[in-house]
């Protein structure tokens, strides 16, 4: 169990951990349709990030990121939560855009990146309150 500090609240989500190795560019490295990791060079190519927690160690700037997410959330192929070492402004404005959309969006929380191994491979639940547990 660890307390993250939460960046955009949101609804409180459960799913397979999705722990990413390397930083991801949205725009281009995520389908918005499929919610599949598209990014022929990511090391999780291939991997859907839909309805898992997914455990983000940085992101690849473009501003056109949150635009991706929003699509993501709009088209029900968003993350049930996102974890994130560093915050990245671009990207939570997504989510926060979809939420004064009146779409419901998943919460997004920092953790250090220290602890994202501890939820490799298990379920994992992100309370409202910012608490991160193996489901």
């Amino acid at each position: 169990m660890s307390a993250a500090e939460i960046l955009v609240p949101g609804k409180a989500g459960e799913g397979e951990a999705l722990v990413l190795t390397a930083p991801i560019s949205f725009w281009g490295g995520v389908d918005p349709k499929t919610g599949r990791i598209a990014d022929v060079r990511h090391p999780q190519h291939g991997e859907v990030i839909s309805g898992r927690v997914l455990f983000l160690p940085g992101t690849i700037g473009s501003s056109s990121a949150s635009a991706v997410l929003m699509e993501l959330v709009h088209n029900g192929r968003a993350p049930a939560a996102l974890v994130l070492h560093e915050p990245d402004a671009i990207l939570l404005l997504g989510l926060i855009v979809a939420r004064e959309m009146g779409w419901e969006t998943p919460m997004a929380v920092r953790l250090e990146r220290g602890l994202f191994e501890t939820y490799r491979g298990s379920g994992v639940k992100v309370d409202g309150d910012g608490v991160v547990t193996v489901a």
